[in-house]
């Protein structure tokens, strides 16, 4: 199955097609379109953070989705500091939180069809640097509800 909407365009509507997607036809859009997909969905973050939730934080964070063809992981940074979340090349070489996982939870997680701490729980999605942070950066955002 070939997706027609991307998450840049209507984030609930692939957040259902995700839904109802099995884990071979999301393996297959990752195959087709891996940068497009996780790109659009990291971009998307700021639209979706809750300033009112985050108060005074300021921590980088590194999302680390791992399977790329080449055996490497695709990272990507979010700074989140006064109120605003904002996604910028990876440079910070010690952020406060790293957090990897494979491209299908990825794209799961982030489109509200997997939830993080049961992914933690479960030893899909890892955490390094500040553990207390892993269980509050969930709810920094407003993913959409398939």
């Amino acid at each position: 199955m070939v997706v027609k909407v991307m998450p840049s365009e209507d984030r609930a509507a692939f957040a259902r097609w995700v839904q109802q997607a099995s884990d071979d036809e999301l393996k297959e859009l990752l195959a087709q379109s891996r940068a497009d997909v996780l790109t659009a969905l990291v971009e998307g973050m700021p639209d979706v953070f809750r300033a009112d939730r985050a108060g005074t934080l300021d921590v980088v964070v590194h999302w680390r989705v791992t399977g790329r063809p080449d055996g490497d992981a695709d990272v990507f940074e979010l700074r989140i500091a006064e109120g605003r979340c904002v996604v910028v090349p990876p440079e910070t070489p010690a952020p406060q939180l790293v957090l990897t996982l494979d491209p299908v939870n990825f794209v799961k997680m982030t489109t509200g069809n997997a939830n993080a701490r049961m992914l933690f729980l479960r030893g899909r999605l890892r955490a390094r640097g500040d553990l207390g942070l892993v269980n509050r950066f969930p709810s920094l955002f407003d993913v959409p509800k398939p």
